[in-house]
């Protein structure tokens, strides 16, 4: 209803999509920071939560890996386009307003921990990705290029903060644990606003069998994935779960702003992103339902 809420507000030019971008920026520098602080607070890191952190890594290569071999006769600007989409997920948008729903706080330990795995594969692999097939002159793929811009990520900043804080036993002062857990509860409302007002289907329809193709490589890999660490990793219920649910999240929001920096198609990135967040949105609720 929130979701139908935001785009309801976007339709009706109450809110611009422009106006989302300044929440999403709010979204990810603050809401999302101050939720992760109040979660990681006063946890005890089990051994078993670094699966997590390897399996978010290790989806991300084997993806990006089938998708280099799917889409191997394809156009360059599209491998480009097509390749960086496909390694990355939503989670600090999408899943934790889900999460916490489903979860409580004790769930979304769990996603933040395969959050950090998947965060060096959106702003390593996929931003490598994006560079390489780019047609923009004088793009500089350097380790330091990406390292500076992984530093710059407010949210991964966080999350290794009180990741290691939390490994060391070290509280942070009661008074930003209290403003925090104050700025934390907008997160999911607002989380789920915005997803409401970047909702779009416009798209051409010489793209339909491209979208289909990269559909289809997304949910076997991400299904097959997720079965096959369910059935085998000898970790408790929750680590099984939280990579079922983890890989069948949608596209991330940072190949939005890969497409404005290295020219490739807008309104079909866009596009796609908001196919796989429908998409996602129902397989995680019939998944979460099957599984619990």
């Amino acid at each position: 209803m929130i979701i139908a809420i935001g785009y309801g507000l976007k339709r009706s030019n109450f809110i611009k999509e422009k106006d989302g971008e300044g929440l999403s920026r709010l979204l990810f520098n603050l809401t999302l920071p101050c939720l992760l602080i109040v979660t990681f607070n006063g946890i005890t890191i089990q051994s078993s939560l670094f699966v997590l952190i390897i399996a978010g890594f290790v989806y991300g290569l084997i993806i990006a890996s089938v998708g280099f071999l799917f889409f191997r006769k394809s156009p360059r600007k599209i491998k480009g386009m097509v390749r960086m989409m496909l390694p990355g997920l939503n989670i600090g948008l999408f899943a934790y307003p889900l999460v916490e729903v489903i979860f409580g706080h004790e769930g979304i330990t769990y996603f933040a921990m395969f959050d950090v795995g998947n965060a060096f594969i959106i702003f390593g692999l996929s931003y490598f990705i994006a560079s390489f097939y780019s047609e923009v002159e004088e793009v500089k793929l350097e380790a330091k290029t990406i390292l500076v811009k992984m530093s710059k990520s407010v949210p991964l900043m966080t999350y290794l903060l009180v990741l290691i804080l939390s490994i060391i036993g070290i509280r942070l002062p009661q008074p930003i644990i209290d403003v925090s857990e104050i700025i934390s509860k907008a997160n999911m409302p607002l989380s789920l606003l915005l997803l409401g007002i970047f909702l779009t289907f416009t798209f051409e329809k010489s793209n339909l069998k491209l979208m289909g193709h990269y559909l289809i490589v997304r949910y076997v890999v991400a299904l097959a994935f997720g079965l096959v660490c369910y059935l085998l990793l000898p970790f408790n219920e929750m680590v099984r779960v939280t990579i079922v649910l983890g890989v069948l999240l949608p596209a991330s929001v940072s190949v939005l702003t890969y497409s404005v920096e290295f020219k490739y198609d807008k309104r079909f990135v866009g596009t796609l992103s908001n196919l796989t967040m429908v998409i996602s949105f129902l397989l995680l609720w019939g998944a979460a339902n099957f599984l619990l």
